[in-house]
């Protein structure tokens, strides 16, 4: 199977049209088909699966990733989206197309500021995006969600009524995409305004606590965090592993080289302004769950003065793990293919995205922490992980909908819940195989240190 760019959408006549088009297709893939899940005979070894990534990655880092993957079974599903995408290939799917984000669970989603410095919810990462079936994002989400219901310690009844809250979220959302104009759905935006408009008043004060939490996660709230004064001169604080400087002088000055390239891909307006700023210091960071051992910098410019830091975070962009399932990206570069399906699917993207190359390495750029903030789920009470779980399937639904057929999809799931209920039969399904996939890598992780140990006695 060859991927294509973008997904295909065919105007195929009125809303009323397309969405009978979307209701036929139930023939062909019942929305209660969508329970069933169960892992194939010959499914691949998870842990085989993530050592085979590994083996691309920095070796002394392995350690940190597996350590960040053992605490929980959610921290685990997070970075398994190469184990998913596998799983999710044998489900049914009914052929609809969109950008997917490839990796949507639930620490996916957050808040950031436009260019404007306004607040939005979006998803925030799109390392995996591709081109593909817009269900795979709809399960992903919904086994996250009842994989962290499970390690916040909710009963099963509530994690499934999160889910179906979420899914209906996604359904109902999307049905009202279906009946905007399509520039008006491009136009869309879950910002502070509409989200207050939303929820019940008992939880406008969290949605507020969020905001100004997240409005101080700025340049210069972090200067003096990430940064020391040596000298005279600023430079970026070692805190390793975490934050390293590289000993490779040779590798420094391509890594400068390869900021410049990136500015290149930036809008002239933007490449303008960017270049009012010198850069100062570059290190290496360790990012996430999944990412860590890859190759993710941080470089520090600065600018008119002392107190006009900008921090760009360079990350490797490796092959999606979609490509194995849907064919190979078409872009020359998986940095370009990062950017643009961030673009496609969310409201509005950060000022500094961009994509460069280190020999045959791809790499996308963007603002380190920029008014971004993810939230904490494990302090969220039942209630709120509901209403969070909703705002996620109503972000989903969003950028979906900008990029496929929204009157498509909507005529496929109709106004009952249906599909709802038998994705969350999915997600406990999906969950329970996570929870034995976790206990195997912790498993297996403990009996390499028992041999290690061993092996030094």
């Amino acid at each position: 199977m060859v991927n294509v760019p973008l997904p295909v959408v065919q105007n195929m006549g009125t809303v009323a049209e397309r969405r009978a088009a979307g209701k036929a297709l139930r023939n062909k893939v019942a929305r209660s088909s969508h329970a069933e899940w169960s892992p194939v005979a010959d499914r691949p070894d998870p842990i085989s699966l993530l050592e085979e990534q590994n083996r691309t990655r920095f070796a002394h880092l392995v350690p940190i990733r597996f350590e960040r993957m053992t605490t929980s079974p959610f921290a685990f599903l997070r970075g398994t989206a190469v184990v998913m995408a596998g799983d999710l290939a044998a489900t049914p799917i009914t052929g609809i197309q969109v950008q997917l984000c490839g990796d949507a669970h639930l620490n996916n989603f957050g808040i950031y500021a436009t260019p404007e410095r306004n607040q939005v919810f979006d998803l925030n990462d799109f390392d995996e995006t591709l081109p593909g079936p817009w269900e795979w994002d709809v399960k992903r989400l919904a086994a996250s969600i009842v994989v962290a219901g499970r390690n916040n310690g909710f009963s099963g009844d509530m994690n499934r009524q999160a889910v179906v809250s979420c899914i209906g979220s996604y359904r109902q959302h999307m049905w009202e995409y279906s009946e905007m104009r399509y520039v008006d759905i491009w136009y869309s935006r879950i910002d502070y305004a509409s989200s207050l408009q939303t929820v019940r008043r008992i939880f406008r004060w969290w949605i507020n606590k969020q905001r100004k939490k997240a409005s101080r996660r700025t340049h210069v709230e972090l200067l003096p965090k990430l940064t020391q004064e040596v000298e005279g001169r600023i430079f970026i604080k070692d805190d390793p592993p975490l934050i390293t400087h590289l000993d490779d002088d040779e590798l420094v000055q391509k890594l400068r080289v390869l900021v410049e390239e990136f500015k290149a891909s930036l809008r002239i307006d933007r490449q303008v302004l960017l270049n009012k700023y010198r850069l100062v210091d570059v290190a290496h960071k360790v990012v996430g769950i999944g990412s860590v051992g890859t190759q993710c910098y941080i470089a520090l410019l600065m600018g008119s003065g002392s107190s006009d830091p900008i921090f760009l975070q360079f990350k490797e962009a490796g092959s999606s793990v979609l490509e194995r399932y849907l064919g190979p990206s078409t872009y020359a570069n998986h940095g370009e293919r990062v950017i643009n399906g961030q673009r496609l699917m969310q409201a509005v993207s950060g000022t500094f995205l961009g994509w460069g190359s280190l020999g045959s390495m791809d790499f996308y750029f963007r603002q380190l922490r920029d008014m971004k903030l993810s939230v904490d789920l494990e302090t969220l009470s039942e209630e709120g992980f509901i209403e969070y779980c909703r705002f996620c399937g109503w972000a989903l639904a969003r950028a979906h909908a900008r990029s496929g057929d929204p009157a498509l999809i909507s005529g496929y799931l109709g106004r009952k819940d249906v599909f709802d209920r038998a994705i969350a039969t999915f997600a406990e399904t999906y969950a329970d195989q996570a929870e034995r996939d976790h206990a195997a890598l912790v498993a297996h992780v403990q009996s390499a240190q028992a041999s290690l140990e061993s092996a030094v006695n």
